[in-house]
Order: structure tokens, then sequence, then C-alpha cells
């Protein structure tokens, strides 16, 4: 069985984001795996384990970005593909659907894994996209899957359990993040990273046309977020209900 795992370059989650002038992110420089796509890389090496098959982790971004599926890569997966091109600057979830989807119909596969949304963009609609363009069926927020004769069996985690969701392979799942333990990379798997197949593709490679992941929104302005002041304590007294009601007058709550 054939298993991509998509993967997102991301700037580092306990530092500080920089925008570039164009009010987009500056992702300079190395980036690092999504936390949340740790958790898809896990479980599709060890759907990949118990069926005998191979994973593949697919990225976009610059190039920088290949720190990402160097990461999969040193965790266990067997080939990467980063799509690197300077079109694809400010692309939205459409657009990285698009790439995507095509970079794993050129992988092949036989089940697309994904984390359910990125740290830094957390749409959620960009897995279902890529099934849809991939024309297979979409099942999400699997804490637990399963493959028995072609078909996906996953326990698709709700606020009050889970539900049973079956599906034909090839498939695109989301995992979420009580799915599996990720492993840690060793020493021994980060050296043979290195000698394990990272391509890098252009959207040329791809065959796509430009039009078609060009960006169709663009930021023009950002604005900091209003910073909250302090709470006021209103001390036990025989005006206290007086003080509250004039408070809650005063913030036009009543």
């Amino acid at each position: 069985m054939n298993v991509v795992v998509l993967v997102k370059s991301v700037v580092d989650p306990s530092g500080q984001p920089r925008l570039g002038p164009d009010f987009l992110m500056d992702r300079s420089g190395d980036g690092t795996l999504d936390p949340g796509d740790e958790f898809a890389v896990e479980a599709a090496l060890q759907l990949a384990a118990d069926a005998g098959g191979t994973v593949t982790a697919i990225s976009m971004g610059p190039e920088g970005a290949g720190a990402a599926v160097r990461r999969a890569l040193a965790m266990g997966a067997d080939a990467g593909v980063l799509v690197s091109d300077t079109l694809l600057r400010g692309a939205d979830a459409l657009g990285t659907a698009r790439v995507l989807a095509a970079a794993a119909a050129q992988a092949g596969f036989d089940l697309v894994l994904a984390g359910v949304e990125s740290a830094d963009g957390y749409t959620g609609t960009l897995p279902m996209a890529v099934a849809e363009l991939l024309d297979v069926p979409s099942a999400t927020f699997a804490r637990k899957i399963e493959v028995t004769n072609g078909v996906a069996r996953i326990e698709r985690q709700t606020e009050t359990g889970y539900d049973v969701v079956e599906c034909p392979l090839p498939a695109v799942i989301t995992v979420t993040a009580g799915a599996t333990e990720p492993r840690y990379p060793t020493l021994k798997g980060i050296m043979s990273a290195k000698a394990k197949p990272l391509e890098q593709r252009s959207v040329a490679d791809l065959g796509l046309e430009p039009s078609v992941v060009a960006p169709t929104q663009r930021v023009s302005a950002v604005t900091p977020v209003t910073t909250k002041t302090g709470g006021v304590v209103i001390e036990a007294g025989e005006d206290t209900a007086a003080r509250i009601a004039d408070a809650l007058a005063e913030a036009k709550v009543i």
C-alpha cells in the first residue's frame, strides 16, 4: 500500500512570526514540521508497516520547507517531494490543494493522510479539497484507522465520542492529535534521511498552468489585535450590588 502524507512547514510555533512588506508570512529560512502533521506521519508509518507499503511525504513551500519533509523522512518516511515555485507565493487554500493533489497523483497512492488543520492557517478545508480534486472519498477527524481488503475503517472523533465510518480506497483521511503518539527521530533516522530521495518540483513539473494556482485574494492591511485591559475588582460591601450594576451599565451589558 502506497501512503502519501501531506506535511506543511510552519514558522517555529515557539517563535514570533514575521510579516513581509506584502503582509504575507515571512517564510525565509528553514521552517519546522507542523506539529499537527506529525500525527498523520506516524499513522502513515504504522499503516505502511502493517501492509508492507511505502510512505511518501509531500509538501509545498519555499526551499526552506524542505526541512519539514526531511523531518518526516527522519521519522521513517521512504521518500519526499517538495513543490517549490515563486508562482506559489501567497497561494490560497484552493491553489495549494491543486498543487498537492497533482503531486499526490504523480506519486501514486492508495491512501492520502493529512492533519486536521495547519497551525498557521486554520482553514481546515484543504484535505477535503484535495480529495475532491482527486475524485476520491474523504474521511475526517480519524482517531483510529484500519485498512482491510481495500476498505478504510475509521473511528471519527466527535464531541460525544466517535462514529465508525468506512470508505473504499483510494481515499483521503485527516488524522486527529489523539490518533497516535508520534515517534521522535533517532540519530540513525536523521542520518538515513539524508540518503532518501527528496525531489523538488515546480508548477510546470506538475503539468499545472500558472493561472490555476495564482492567488485570488490579497492582504491589503494588517492591524494589531486590541490589547485587553485588566478587570475591575469590586470588594464586598453594602453598595456592592449597586457598583456591579453601574459597571455592567457602563459596559453596556444592561
